[in-house]
């Protein structure tokens, strides 16, 4: 497995970013968010990722753009740990939820406790 984040696994345009705050199902494990939906257009990347650093809660950009470069690379490191276990291809956005920024060790393990959230719920979804 390459740890890189391609062009093809960002999310990018308008109707796909829109579709999933509209029809996404959410994942939290303090501070940080996942929303998520199974993307049903054919695409080469298993994910499509996203990562958005609220204006009202950090108020530099500066703060905000280190924010969202540590969770890419946090994400960027870890997204083996649930993309193999991946069937079908999803778009993920991750938003960050504090006031203040974390280390990048306690933002590495709430990544992970997400994931095990995330992969559990899918499950639960799979059995129902």
């Amino acid at each position: 497995m390459r740890y890189t984040l391609g062009k093809e696994e960002k999310l990018k345009g308008r109707k796909l970013i829109e579709q999933l705050f509209a029809e996404g199902k959410r994942v939290k494990s303090f501070p940080i968010q996942l929303i998520y939906f199974k993307n049903l257009l054919e695409t080469e990347a298993t994910v499509k990722v996203g990562f958005s650093v609220p204006k009202r809660n950090i108020k530099l950009a500066i703060h905000r753009n280190r924010i969202k470069r540590v969770l890419r690379e946090v994400y960027r490191k870890n997204k083996h740990i649930f993309s193999s276990q991946l069937k079908e291809p999803y778009v993920f956005m991750f938003i960050y939820m504090a006031k203040e920024e974390i280390e990048y060790a306690e933002m590495e393990k709430t990544i992970k406790k997400i994931f095990t959230k995330f992969l559990d719920k899918i499950k639960e979804d799979e059995q129902n």
